[in-house]
């Protein structure tokens, strides 16, 4: 640990900062040389085109746009779980904002470049500025994204700016960027009001902005009328489905970081509690929109739509859609359900398990719709490519490196609102359970 004298009662939540395994680099290393490979491929297409990839026709889209929706979804993780929790002043959220707010910030950049990646020619994105047409849903989910970027980039932010504060005070490393950007927070009553006060308005923004972009990401498909596409329940599915894999994510990233940084005082079983209880609602959630989606195809019996029903339900995808249920809904239910198995690592079995099951659910909306056109020809075929493969690999080592790095610079828990907490919660419970508990010595006259 760096030489200084600033001791802390929360000193727990600054050694990530100031202590370093060999582990770390270990595994920082092997992360980076595998985002050098999926850099490579990239490279490797960018000279050789797009027939690198496994993408032809009629399937045009393949790896790159289901890992897109995939990230994007997992963003929902922070804005939504963090700005409904601060607004409705759950006290139990001041260990978990902070990772939530991160993860945001982080798969949206990565989620973000898919796009991106997915265009053989990559300058070509210049296009949606230059030539953008407001008929288009790709010029709306550019917009969204961006506005929902630069929401929840403040809003990580400004909770940041008080532990910030912190770290400028205790010295060592790089103080002198904690000193740029902290603003000259001292902590001074009016300083407190004025944060406070930003937080509760970037709090209101993001959500209908985070309700937004996911939405729009659905119109993308759903304003076509591509088979088993043109749906109006893909706006509801989707955000559904982003908030379901966000808590997922969420949830192992808690996990994870409990354990190597030994957060077992912070992140307590009661948090895991509850929200293995959400999980466990969106999981149901989600296998009523799932549900309400084929029921509506399968009674339409229109030929089109019936072919690519099919061929998810017992054809060539069958296989995906099953393991896709199985994970999206048997495991969660079954863990999340029984108190035996609702511990900490069954709660982890299970997010896993909604992680790996809402990437195959982006895998069954894409490809099997696209194998399966409404002309006359034969079912296409899709097999990634090493460089797509590569990619997603990379793109996963890049969220990792990214909470790694995060957890280099910034506490990962809340420092101040811990503190926050320990001092004003019980005051504020009391407060508000006054308000709407009847009193002590109100006693209701009832007339026979």
């Amino acid at each position: 640990m760096d030489d200084h004298h600033y001791i802390d009662e929360d000193e727990v939540l600054f050694r990530p900062i100031y202590q370093t395994s060999k582990s770390f680099y270990v595994l920082a290393a092997a992360l980076i040389a595998v985002f050098l490979f999926g850099a490579a491929m990239y490279v490797r297409q960018f000279i050789f085109g797009l027939g690198e990839t496994g993408m032809n026709e009629p399937v045009t889209w393949g790896f790159y746009i289901i890992s897109f929706v995939f990230f994007i979804g997992i963003s929902h993780a922070g804005t939504l779980i963090s700005a409904i929790l601060r607004l409705s002043k759950a006290e139990w959220r001041r260990p978990i904002t902070r990772m939530a707010e991160v993860i945001t910030g982080i798969v949206l950049m990565i989620g973000g470049l898919h796009p991106i990646i997915d265009l053989g020619r990559p300058d070509r994105i210049l296009h949606i500025f230059e030539r953008g047409r407001l008929q288009s849903p790709l010029l709306w989910d550019m917009t969204s994204i961006t506005a929902y970027f630069t929401a929840s980039t403040i809003y990580l932010y400004l909770p940041l700016i008080p532990d910030i504060a912190l770290l400028r005070d205790r010295g060592g490393k790089f103080h002198k960027l904690y000193e740029i950007l902290s603003w000259g927070y001292q902590g001074t009553e009016r300083q407190k009001h004025v944060l406070e006060k930003a937080i509760n308005i970037l709090m209101v923004m993001v959500i209908p902005i985070a309700i937004s972009v996911h939405t729009v990401i659905s119109w993308i498909f759903s304003m076509t009328l591509q088979p088993g596409w043109h749906s109006t329940i893909f706006g509801p599915y989707f955000v559904v489905g982003a908030i379901f894999s966000g808590i997922a994510a969420l949830i192992i990233v808690m996990i994870v970081f409990r354990k190597v940084f030994h957060f077992e005082d912070y992140l307590k079983k009661i948090h895991f509690n509850y929200l293995g209880t959400l999980l466990l609602v969106m999981s149901l959630l989600w296998f009523y929109f799932t549900f309400a989606e084929y029921l509506t195809t399968f009674y339409g019996h229109e030929p089109s739509e019936m072919r690519v029903f099919l061929y998810k339900f017992v054809g060539g995808y069958a296989p995906f859609f099953w393991l896709m249920v199985f994970c999206n809904f048997i495991v969660p239910v079954v863990f999340l359900s029984n108190k035996k198995l609702k511990t900490i690592p069954g709660i982890l079995i299970a997010s896993i398990a909604v992680v790996i099951g809402m990437w195959l659910e982006r895998l069954i909306i894409v490809v099997p719709s696209l194998a399966n056109p409404r002309l006359p020809f034969i079912t296409g075929i899709y097999v990634p490519s090493l460089t797509e493969i590569s990619l997603l690999a990379a793109a996963t080592a890049a969220f990792i490196l990214g909470f790694m790095g995060f957890s280099k610079l910034f506490p990962l828990i809340s420092i101040w609102e811990i503190k926050e907490g320990r001092e004003e919660s019980v005051r504020m419970v009391s407060e508000r359970l006054n308000e709407y508990l009847p009193s002590k010595g109100h006693i209701r006259k009832e007339i026979v």
